[in-house]
């Protein structure tokens, strides 16, 4: 797998994906004003919505595009393609939705995000070159998530996900609590999502 082009005259090429099973949803809301806020700065963006998938969440998780439907298929491609990307999921039980994990178990395939080097532990970066952001929704306070959880949504992004096929992590955002935000408050959020998106085309 090539590395993603950097930003050109056309503007960077953003991939935002919403990890939501739910089509209506404050996910949904926050990607949409963090591509407006993209697209404003000059970016290409593509969509896709977990809950317009569809797909075997115990499906085979193989190598490059074997085995996968075609909505794996294309999410794999919408990676290619962008120069960054946009993770937007809930927070269940310290994680994005099983549905959601399911996409990176078989789309994030060795040959396509990764590839493991001889016998040993080492491995390749295969989507070296791009960079990306990361928006959480959680009723936990984001503040209590790092003081008393250590944060494990946020780290595991970083770290297990991102950084280990070469993504480099520019904002991982984590909002909340939702269950006791008011409306003045969740537009706050959103004009954050707005600002990011801006951040991220250029």
């Amino acid at each position: 797998m090539s590395s993603a082009k950097t930003a050109n005259a056309q503007g960077r090429n953003i991939f935002i994906w919403v990890a939501h099973p739910n089509a209506d949803s404050l996910c949904a809301s926050l990607a949409d004003r963090y591509a407006s806020g993209a697209k404003a700065k000059g970016a290409n963006v593509r969509h896709m919505a977990l809950s317009e998938m569809d797909f075997d969440t115990d499906g085979p998780s193989l190598k490059g595009t074997e085995g996968l439907e075609p909505d794996l298929v294309a999410w794999q491609q919408n990676v290619a393609w962008a120069d960054h990307i946009l993770i937007v999921h809930p927070y269940w039980w310290a994680s994005m939705p099983a549905r959601a994990k399911a996409v990176l178990d078989r789309g994030l395939s060795s040959g396509f995000a990764y590839q493991y080097t001889g016998r040993g532990m080492g491995w390749n970066k295969l989507l070296k070159g791009r960079s990306g952001d990361a928006i959480i929704t959680s009723d936990t306070p984001p503040l209590l998530d790092t003081l008393l959880y250590r944060k494990p949504g946020r780290r595991v992004l970083r770290n297990q996900v991102f950084d280990f096929v070469g993504i480099k992590a520019r904002k991982i955002l984590q909002l909340g609590s939702v269950k006791l935000a008011k409306p003045a408050k969740i537009e706050n959020w959103l004009k954050q999502a707005e600002q990011l998106g801006m951040k991220a085309a250029r």
